[in-house]
């Protein structure tokens, strides 16, 4: 009969923490900041900076899979970069990882209708050769109906169409494809796994990304399909023929690797210690040079703290921007600044990240709680100018800063229009042609005005360690 003092300690701790909200103090932006931020806007929208760090990173070093000799170079040119910008402190922070390496993959139908395929080994994938018949399925539900065994010596491949958006929510459909499709092809008896790339073009380019194989499971060699080659095999098998394709993949994990968090920050003024965070990811896939994913947001945001370190009067705060090690292939450079950094969580006032490529910012959002909202109001009505709505409520943490935002640190995000950006990721067409010079300059003044009126602010944006969850 201890439930009701315990549901009354309960409510009281409830509206105490209501309450407590309610009192905390109100964050701002000073005016001085606020008659600062048009310049700084301006200054951005007139510089060809962000364009020139991310064509210096695309072209000196060129695609970068984490682990590899080229990502080794790419964070001595991060190093580099912070300190020819002028950042008052450069430093690195190490990331240990497995390592997995990428040598040759091809693909061919054989028999009566012999022919190429174009595909490309998942990040994850173990190599081998299989030759076996296909079988087709339309989604990845169907897939994971079928009878244990019952495609065994066969090749399984989901067909499952992208869909197009501003948003980039037709992802989750081809990550979940990528991510799950070869267990569910494992359990199903197959020797092998193909998929309609997760992707929005019509090029014979196909995307890569990470897969993953549940525990317990033996991995079988795993590719994407560019999209017009799964449309040909799609109409191969209608045919209603028995269809085979031989898959070569050399590929595979080869223990482990050290990166690193490459970092650069502009002290600030009065509050050195509190930060706010910047950053995009360092590594990319090997395929394309990886300039929309990721350099373009390494090189809007060290513009963006290179300008705000110019200003004659700088923010109370320091600007921290973090080049994020091995994004690609499971947030490793998030999770490790999360953990090193786990102390000092209320010391990070807000962090984005630039990460979903080159197109212009149409929306901002955050975190802010209650207290926080009229400063998040007005660093909106600073951002306004560039075309950027307020849409409280739609947005959510970067991918490298999620797991700093899982454990309490304030997040904001400047949403990126991504119409053709499934175009381009993760296939060699991810070039620096593909970025648009005014629309990497919008991104790096949004960017600069964020970060800066955020470390002036009077207050916090509700940055907390969050409590570990307990035992009943």
């Amino acid at each position: 009969m201890r439930m009701m003092p315990l549901l009354l300690t309960l409510a009281i701790g409830s509206l105490t923490g209501v309450t407590a909200a309610q009192d905390a103090p109100k964050t701002v932006i000073p005016e001085t900041a606020l008659s600062t931020a048009p310049a700084l806007r301006q200054t951005a929208l007139d510089s060809e900076l962000g364009f020139r760090i991310t064509e210096s990173l695309t072209t000196e070093v060129g695609p970068r899979l984490a682990g590899s000799e080229a990502d080794a170079r790419a964070v001595a040119w991060a190093k580099a970069k912070f300190a020819e910008l002028g950042y008052d402190r450069v430093w690195t922070e190490p990331v240990t990882f497995p390592k997995w390496e990428r040598r040759s993959e091809s693909a061919r139908v054989v028999g009566r209708n012999a022919q190429p395929l174009v595909l490309t080994a998942l990040g994850g994938s173990p190599g081998g050769t299989v030759e076996a018949q296909v079988v087709r399925f339309d989604d990845l539900a169907a897939l994971e109906a079928v009878k244990p065994g019952s495609l065994a010596g066969k090749i399984a491949f989901i067909d499952q169409t992208m869909e197009r958006s501003r948003d980039g929510s037709g992802y989750g459909i081809g990550s979940r494809v990528r991510s799950r499709g070869p267990s569910a092809a494992i359990r199903a008896g197959a020797s092998a796994y193909l998929m309609r790339s997760a992707g929005t073009d019509s090029q014979r380019m196909p995307h890569t990304g990470i897969t993953r194989f549940d525990e317990g499971l033996t991995p079988i060699p795993s590719a994407a399909l560019s999209l017009p080659d799964a449309d040909q095999l799609s109409r191969l098998l209608a045919l209603g023929q028995p269809i085979t394709v031989k898959v070569a993949l050399d590929c595979g994990w080869n223990g482990e690797a050290t990166s690193h968090n490459v970092i650069g920050e502009m002290t600030g003024s009065s509050l050195p210690d509190e930060v706010v965070l910047i950053g995009g990811h360092l590594d990319s896939w090997d395929a394309g040079t990886g300039a929309i994913d990721d350099a373009s947001g390494v090189g809007i945001t060290m513009a963006a703290g290179k300008l705000i370190g110019d200003l004659k009067q700088r923010p109370a705060r320091s600007i921290r921007v973090i080049a994020f090690a091995n994004e690609e292939q499971g947030l490793h450079g998030g999770y490790a600044y999360a953990k090193a950094h786990a102390d000092r969580i209320s010391n990070h006032l807000i962090a984005a990240e630039s990460d979903f490529g080159a197109g212009r910012i149409y929306a901002f959002d955050t975190s802010a709680p209650a207290h926080a909202k009229a400063a998040a109001a007005q660093i909106a009505k600073a951002l306004a100018p560039l075309g950027i709505e307020y849409k409280p409520g739609e947005g959510g943490p970067g991918p490298d800063i999620s797991p700093f935002a899982r454990d309490g640190v304030a997040w904001a995000n400047l949403m990126q229009d991504g119409t053709d950006y499934f175009d381009y990721h993760h296939t060699p067409n991810d070039t620096l042609d593909k970025i648009d010079l005014e629309a990497l300059a919008q991104n790096v003044a949004a960017y600069a005005v964020f970060a800066y009126l955020a470390a002036s602010a009077e207050g916090d944006f509700g940055s907390a360690a969050k409590a570990a969850d307990s035992e009943d």
